[in-house]
């Protein structure tokens, strides 16, 4: 039995890390994606974890592979891909940590995901608690029949399902195109973590509370977490709001990997209080706690192989109590 099975897009991000001696900019190759992200963060939890997925049979897809290893992420569920090559994101770094990505994907192995792939590792969605997914794997075909198929097998087996949007313009077609996929995950999800932009790109507001409540009006969502980078985050549960304040970090270099930290806390918490019986108080531990490790990693570059501990974070909510 598995706590959490993630299906989605494994890459290299490459950081900016200074210049040459020649003035030329210098890139960090760092492992990443945001599903095998949040994996991270909640091996690093005491929780057992799998991953579904396609990287290129070449130095990058094996040094993913190994990482992830490292991290303690099973990764039988992961295909070597010998046709196309592993998925890159360069990743521009603006002052104040903000970013953006230029992606090397189309083709690229992470959407190369066939439904043949998920059926010989469904036996991992079976046996897990939570299946998580995002909507990257949604962009191209035929990783999108994959991911609805796997969908499918996660609803038969009785999964908790969780979604993050993690929306990427660059990837899409259209928006249009984004808004569909991202409606579809709306509807399977019982667990969503999304993002202030991606709640102003579904609903046109951009005040929380009122674009929650117009997906709330239209998906039967069990438990919804809306992130506001450093402001803060909420959490609609039933007819409770809870709302906590983020931790501004004078260290903070990146802000890469920050939503899948504070998404693989949600459901770390998800996990240990099970989504049937929360209250304001398990809800202000859970975001406070989510809170604490997302401004964490932004002090460090990329995010797959540097998740904070359980230690970390209850150090740094020691410091700033």
């Amino acid at each position: 039995m598995y706590d959490v099975v993630a299906l989605g897009e494994l890459l290299i991000d490459f950081t900016e890390n200074g210049d040459s001696a020649q003035g030329n900019p210098l890139f960090e190759a760092n492992p990443g994606g945001a599903p095998c992200n949040v994996l991270s963060l909640l091996q690093h939890l005491g929780n057992k974890t799998t991953f579904i997925g396609n990287v290129g049979d070449d130095m990058f897809g094996r040094l993913l592979k190994e990482r992830a290893e490292k991290e303690g992420i099973d990764m039988s569920g992961l295909s070597l891909d010998k046709e196309v090559h592993t998925t890159l994101a360069f990743v521009h770094t603006f002052p104040g940590g903000d970013r953006d990505f230029s992606f090397y994907r189309k083709p690229g192995a992470d959407i190369n995901l066939t439904v043949d792939d998920v059926k010989k590792n469904e036996g991992l969605i079976r046996d897990a608690k939570i299946f998580h997914i995002g909507t990257l794997s949604m962009t191209d075909e035929p990783a999108c029949s994959a991911t609805e198929y796997a969908l499918k097998v996660a609803k038969e087996s009785g999964c908790l399902i969780s979604f993050d949007p993690n929306y990427r313009a660059p990837l899409w077609d259209s928006v249009e195109k984004a808004k569909e996929k991202i409606r579809y995950g709306f509807s399977m999800c019982d667990i969503l973590k999304i993002s202030d932009n991606e709640i102003e790109l579904m609903t046109g507001e951009t005040d929380l509370d009122k674009g929650i409540a117009k997906i709330r009006e239209e998906f039967d969502i069990r438990l919804i977490f809306a992130t506001a980078g450093p402001d803060g985050s909420k959490a609609y549960y039933k007819d409770i709001i809870v709302e906590m304040p983020g931790f501004k970090n004078e260290n903070t270099i990146e802000t890469t990997g920050a939503g899948d930290t504070f998404c693989g806390s949600a459901l770390h918490f998800a996990l240990e209080y099970g989504i049937d019986d929360l209250d304001e108080d398990k809800l202000k531990r859970l975001l406070t706690f989510a809170n604490a490790a997302a401004s964490l990693i932004t002090t460090r570059k990329g995010a797959l192989s540097v998740m904070p501990t359980i230690e970390e974070v209850e150090s740094f909510l020691k410091e700033r109590s």
